[in-house]
């Protein structure tokens, strides 16, 4: 059953309106004011909030702003109601993130039909979109509900990246959000003597490039493309429009988005203390996770020795003693550039 939390100090309209809501076949959980209401959010993470503005010990608008800081509650719908008709009261509550605006005195209908109504857009936002160029297609037209598909496709064109060609330079300004739609692509950066350090990989259905965009700076990295690929740029309106008119959108999209941050994290602590024959090892199991084909039994991958020292953090010329090694005992296979996984369990398990 849909559980909603309504938060209203008048203890009048809080029964009226929650026997509403009751015989509607809500589950109803009230709280008599702000303070109350944030606990009880937190502790039964209801489907939808309903929250009057003008109360004591905590206001609207600041329910809104705690439960905004916290995950578990920041993607709840949240409609305000309240006796204030104000336009400058409208404009606050929508700016902070509420999703709609119901004024006391109001109709059974309206309130049910915008709990309707938003019930409906989080359960379109939640659900797992297909990380594909159509998926990306589906959540935007979702999104805004502006464009038809036909209109966002002629936007999003897809464009071909021919193998060692850049998308983007580090120190250049973004001009949206790029979909990966086939190949792979690399992110990297540049030392002074122009040795490259391999930051991130990417395949089919991932985004990136979107860092610079919400820092509102340039690039800190470059991306190339490892094999010949085809990427879709989401202009830079298009992505602001879904991250910023709804809570529901920038939750969908930050789940669409891969744990960057953690994974680099931890690229550090393996780059500072491991071995770099543990190191290889481990790009190599990560090459093999990131690219494998399901139906592959042994994985391959064409991949020169340079890119793969600037994902291990070391010189070329030790990165292939290593691979020689692996090869002697029997962990991997070579011809030319392309690499063969052949036991990739025990790569996993090398521990130096």
């Amino acid at each position: 059953m849909t559980k909603i939390l309504l938060i209203e100090d008048n203890p009048e309209m809080r029964e009226n309106t929650s026997e509403i809501l009751a015989l509607a076949g809500y589950d109803v959980k009230t709280a008599p004011n702000g303070k109350a209401g944030v606990e009880l959010a937190q502790q039964e993470t209801p489907d939808i909030i309903i929250c009057d503005i003008m109360m004591p010990m905590l206001d609207g608008y600041g329910v809104l702003h705690l439960l905004g800081k916290k995950p578990e509650t920041a993607g709840i719908p949240f409609i305000f109601l309240t006796a204030k008709a104000e336009r400058n009261d409208f404009r606050k509550g929508m700016e902070m993130g509420a999703d709609d605006y119901l004024t006391k005195p109001f109709e059974e209908s309206e309130l049910l039909n915008a709990i309707s109504s938003r019930l409906k857009k989080a359960e379109m936002f939640n659900r797992n979109y297909p990380r594909t160029l159509d998926g990306v297609h589906q959540f935007i037209q979702n999104a805004r509900g502006l464009d038809d598909l036909k209109k966002l496709q002629e936007k999003h064109d897809v464009i071909p990246v021919p193998k060692k060609n850049t998308v983007y330079h580090e120190g250049a300004y973004p001009k949206g959000v790029y979909f990966l739609v086939k190949g792979k692509i690399k992110g990297f950066k540049s030392s002074e003597i122009g040795k490259e350090y391999i930051t991130s990989l990417y395949k089919e259905g991932d985004f990136f490039g979107y860092t610079a965009l919400l820092e509102e700076t340039t690039y800190t990295d470059s991306a190339e493309a490892l094999e010949p690929s085809e990427v879709c740029l989401i202009p830079k309106d298009d992505f602001f429009s879904l991250l910023h008119g709804n809570n529901n959108v920038s939750q969908a999209f930050i789940r669409l988005l891969s744990n960057e941050l953690a994974e680099k994290e931890e690229q550090l602590v393996r780059l500072a203390y491991n071995t770099v024959r543990l190191r290889v090892s481990e790009a190599l199991v990560k090459l093999a996770e990131r690219y494998s084909d399901s139906n592959q039994k042994d994985f391959s991958m064409n991949i020169s020795r340079e890119n793969l020292a600037g994902i291990v953090g070391t010189s070329t010329e030790t990165v292939i003693r290593t691979l020689s090694d692996f090869k002697d005992e029997k962990l991997v296979d070579m011809k030319g550039s392309t690499i063969t996984i052949l036991d990739l369990e025990r790569l996993k398990k090398l521990k130096y």
